[in-house]
């Protein structure tokens, strides 16, 4: 016998010994033994060496040689395969690459593999010891959240408090700014979002879904009465048969449509974790059954995804720029910051908290101004001060023709910059001073259009082009806004013009608004959400981009090529048949293929499986959504929620899924991945998160890796989806992958639950955004990206475009059709399709604005009966019923007879919603504002047919794209008129 057979033999000797050891050391591995009598055998595939143990009560026993009848058998090609194998801290790497290869197999039923799998697994690498006592019965332990880091405090299995992370003296020492003869630096400690000290109380909410559901008139075997979605109300009922119908309908529907019958979604955004997120755990888990994925459209980036992206490149950030170290760089050299269709204190970037309050409130300090172009005056504004310019929504792009006007004609931008690093100066110049069509740009003209006083436009244009000044364009860089209207190409398109006008990426003159580019260390490796966590999906997230290779496991691929776009998911199922165009971001190019559902050779949707959040808040148009559902062709609806609320009450059968707070994860704060690469420098520390278990789930909620996992296993996919690691398995794994491992022990960071990133020395930070360009160096900020087939010339010199310059004409789109009015090579002004100049103004005067909500999350932390309901900017309580607001200029009011508080109807031919009416001088006349994002959805008669009054706005939005050519919602292009509301819920 060799000495790898001897040390296979005594491993299978001592295996049970080791068990029963680490049962009664571990509560996790006692549990977990006492849940099943089982039969484990355990030997080489040619049956040379053999052992097998029965496992009954939580007891381990065994016994040499072969099982007649084993529950589970684990197969090892040879003894040395074996000996490295089954060893303590052994190398993933290694067992997914001896199971890829058949080296190693796991035979039979899933419920034991992976039990018996995850045993082992607990056994090599226990959960060891976390959180920190805090002395009377409290334990502090760590979590993440879209909002910001924190600290939970729980007590007798009970959350009593969450809080923002304090630092302590063994955390890194943070960064420091020198500007003007002042030195700036943050606080030691992360900030929080509004909407992450609510989430005590969405925990705990009586809305939390907490045991399986299923409609009351729902019988898979017989009547499903789909007419009655959102309507008939819901029966208790065990998980086990839960399970049995999801799964039963999967199987059903796959046998009798074949591919790309059933079709999966879910909202942008999900509870926060690495392996909780929507790119993660779901990918995985419907790329084993083969689905016909919904794609997003690029929700908040519109305007420059589908134009912004066509005069600079930047595709990989969805048509936003770079923005290394411009903090640093505004704080010494900017002279103004614009903020422009810019309110970052409300949507704090995104994920971002209130980590840039600070920074912004470093420009007021130094007395550097700052200029607020909003229909809405801002939070941002409101805090900062300033000047403001109230544009009618949909028309900056009038205004950014004004203002390029009065540069020309007044020698007022960069004309060497110009001239060396841009092409196609001269056709933008000649539409601007009226020599294409014989209408000068001046600011009289725009006044016209966007009501904001000529002189006030004149004065802008001479202030910005005599000063360094930092453009604040969106949330973040390209984010948000005015980009989600129908002219949102064109004003996305030219933000990037005024720039290039006055010398992108010279010393103060630079895109942000200080929510973007921190000097934190970007080199640090930390995943974001975007690359996929635990999916092995290559083409769906951005695993490609280093987690394959750093995080070991099987490749997951879906087999299906149909897809639906997310905007007209209504069309796909009630008309059969709809057209998009896709989001892709690896290059400029890819927005262009056009795709038709349903796919050639696919079957059309026959179930859908909604996963997270509601599209009746979030898209537009969202009656459409509400009527899809009462459709028979749609013949089985399933909603894994945490919450009843909104979309889940339409389905036919509601999983219950626990929060963030009640399962195991790992994350870093604010890092989305390449999705918005590097997306972190909105954070003042880079802080990864070890997301505790902090309680048990309530009820009967499960965890969505839990969900997911118990349906493979019935679906004979169990493997294949969790390859035997649990959720804390996964954590580990992906702790190995990232940079965590050369500066802290797991071990440590699992008992403290986080880790500040050192910054890096002042002398290694990151070069300035664009620096390089304006300078024309190779390119020298901290990118994979444009890849390297994008660039016309040399390798990382210039940008993607076709040229590698700022393209005031479109290669691109000059390219692809150089006559589409819509979109033409250079931006012209189009008058928005549904505002002052279309026929539908005299009946529905008002202009609707609705942009990313203050104090929640999207819907995620909306409704819920959560503290955020007692913020009266939020909602209002009349009667016992918290209305969603609206704001309505007080001679818009006047008009109409309404008071504060007063109960109204916003309504257009799409919908009506009821809502309480907040009278501000802050919304310019003839606009009304109110936030998106309601979680409710709580119609007064029939749903789809009756006024809502949950607050879901974007029922009145069109469902037209912002341009055809386009997957893309034109959300804050809305005509309404508003009434005050009689009680009455008449049928629409």
């Amino acid at each position: 016998m060799s000495l790898k057979q001897m040390q296979f033999d005594l491993t299978l000797f001592a295996l049970d010994k080791m068990l029963n050891r680490a049962a009664g050391k571990y509560p996790e591995i006692r549990s977990s033994l006492k849940e099943k009598d089982a039969v484990i055998q355990m030997k080489l595939r040619d049956n040379s060496q053999a052992r097998h143990y029965l496992i009954q009560g939580g007891k381990v026993h065994s016994s040499a040689g072969l099982h007649p009848s084993p529950d589970c058998t684990m197969s090892f090609e040879s003894a040395e395969i074996a000996a490295r194998l089954l060893k303590p801290n052994f190398d993933m790497l290694e067992f997914v690459n001896a199971a890829k290869n058949f080296q190693m197999e796991l035979i039979g039923a899933d419920e034991y593999v992976i039990w018996f799998a995850e045993i082992l697994k607990m056994m090599m690498s226990p959960i060891t010891e976390y959180g920190q006592a805090m002395g009377n019965g409290i334990t502090r332990y760590t979590n993440n959240t879209n909002g910001g880091p924190v600290f939970v405090y729980v007590k007798d299995g009970k959350i009593i408090r969450i809080t923002p992370i304090e630092f302590d003296e063994e955390d890194a020492e943070s960064w420091t700014i020198r500007a003007r003869g002042k030195s700036f630096t943050p606080p030691r400690k992360t900030t929080v979002n509004q909407h992450t000290l609510a989430w005590k109380s969405m925990i705990y909410s009586k809305d939390r879904l907490l045991y399986p559901m299923k409609r009351v008139d729902f019988d898979p075997n017989g009547e499903r009465n789909p007419q009655n979605r959102g309507i008939s109300g819901y029966e208790r009922i065990s998980w086990d048969e839960a399970y049995d119908i999801v799964a039963g309908e999967i199987r059903r529907v796959k046998q009798q449509y074949g591919p790309g019958a059933i079709m999966n979604g879910s909202g942008s955004h999900h509870t926060w974790g690495a392996l909780g997120y929507w790119l993660s755990a779901r990918m995985r888990f419907f790329n084993a059954l083969g689905w016909t994925q919904i794609v997003h459209n690029p929700d908040s980036w519109e305007g420059w995804f589908w134009g912004g992206m066509h005069h600079w490149g930047f595709s990989a950030h969805n048509g936003g720029g770079e923005s290394y170290n411009t903090v640093e760089d505004c704080l010494q050299n900017a002279e103004m910051v614009v903020f422009w269709s810019s309110d970052p204190e409300s949507t704090s970037g995104v994920y971002g908290a209130h980590e840039g309050t600070i920074r912004r409130q470093w420009l007021k300090e130094l007395g550097i101004p700052m200029v607020h172009i909003d229909p809405f005056f801002n939070h941002t504004a409101a805090l900062l001060g300033g000047k403001w310019l109230a544009p009618k929504p949909a028309t900056d792009s009038a205004m950014i023709c004004a203002i390029a006007y009065v540069w020309i004609s007044e020698n007022l931008y960069d004309k060497d910059y110009v001239e060396k690093r841009t092409t196609g100066f001269d056709k933008w110049q000649d539409y601007v001073l009226g020599k294409e069509d014989g209408i000068p740009k001046t600011p009289e003209w725009q006044e016209a259009e966007t009501g904001v006083p000529a002189k006030d436009v004149r004065a802008l244009a001479r202030e910005w082009g005599k000063k360094k000044t930092y453009l604040a364009a969106g949330g973040i860089h390209g984010f948000g806004g005015a980009c989600r209207s129908a002219t949102g190409t064109d004003w996305a398109r030219g933000m990037i013009y005024l720039m290039a006008m006055q010398g992108l990426g010279k010393p103060g003159v630079n895109m942000g608004g200080m929510q973007q580019g921190t000097p934190v260390d970007t080199r640090f490796f930390f995943p974001g959400y975007s690359e996929g966590g635990m999916s092995g999906d290559l083409f769906g997230t951005g695993a490609a981009v280093s987690m394959y290779q750093r995080l070991p496991s099987a490749p997951s691929v879906n087999s299906v090529k149909q897809i639906v776009p997310r905007l007209k998911i209504p069309e796909a199922i009630m008309d059969g048949h709809c057209e998009g165009y896709p989001t892709d971001p690896s290059t400029i190019e890819g927005q262009f293929f056009k795709f038709a559902y349903p796919a050639p050779g696919y079957s059309p949707v026959k179930m859908y499986y909604k996963y997270g959040g509601s599209h009746f808040g979030t898209m537009c148009d969202t009656n459409r959504y509400v009527k899809m559902y009462a459709t028979e062709s749609l013949e089985f609806v399933v909603n894994q929620g945490i919450w009843f609320e909104g979309e889940t009450k339409f389905a036919d059968i509601i999983l219950p899924a626990c929060t963030n707070f009640e399962r195991w994860d790992i994350s870093e704060f604010a890092n989305c991945g390449g999705y918005i690469q590097h997306s972190f420098t909105q954070v003042n520390h880079r802080v990864a998160v070890v997301q505790h278990k902090c309680i048990e789930p309530l009820g009967e909620s499960k965890s969505d890796f839990q969900i997911f996992s118990d349906l493979s296993k019935r679906l004979g996919l169990g493997t294949v989806f969790s390859e035997g690691s649990n959720e804390f398995d996964w954590c580990k794994r992906y702790f190995h992958a990232t940079d965590l491992p050369y500066n802290v022990s797991w071990k440590n960071f699992l008992k403290k639950g986080y880790y500040v990133v050192p910054p890096l020395p002042e002398s290694r930070r990151d070069p300035v955004a664009f620096r390089w360009y304006a300078e024309d160096r190779l390119k020298d900020t901290p990118e994979l990206t444009p890849l390297p087939g994008d660039y016309s010339g040399e390798y990382k010199r210039g940008l993607g475009t076709q040229s590698g310059k700022l393209e005031f004409e479109s290669s691109s789109l000059k390219r692809f059709d150089p006559n589409d009015p819509e979109r033409p090579p250079v931006m012209k002004y189009n008058p928005s399709w549904e505002g002052p100049h279309s026929e539908l103004y005299q009946k529905y005067p008002l202009l609707l604005l609705s942009p990313h909500p203050r104090f929640t999350f999207h819907t995620q932390s909306d409704g819920k009966d959560s503290t955020l309901n007692d913020i009266k900017d939020h909602r209002v309580l009349i009667d016992g019923y918290y209305y969603w607001i609206i704001r309505v200029n007080p001679d818009d009011a006047r008009a109409r007879g309404i008071k504060e508080n007063d109960l109204i109807k916003a309504y257009n031919d799409r919908g009506a919603v009821i809502l309480a009416a907040q009278l501000s001088q802050r919304i310019r006349p003839g606009t009304v504002h109110s936030y998106e994002s309601s979680a409710n959805y709580d119609p007064i008669g029939k749903p789809g047919k009756s006024p809502d009054r949950g607050g879901c706005i974007n029922q009145l939005t069109s469902s037209r794209m912002m341009i055809k050519k386009s997957h893309s919602g034109a959300y804050n292009s809305c005509l309404v008129q508003i009434e005050k509301w009689n009680g009455e819920g008449e049928e629409l």
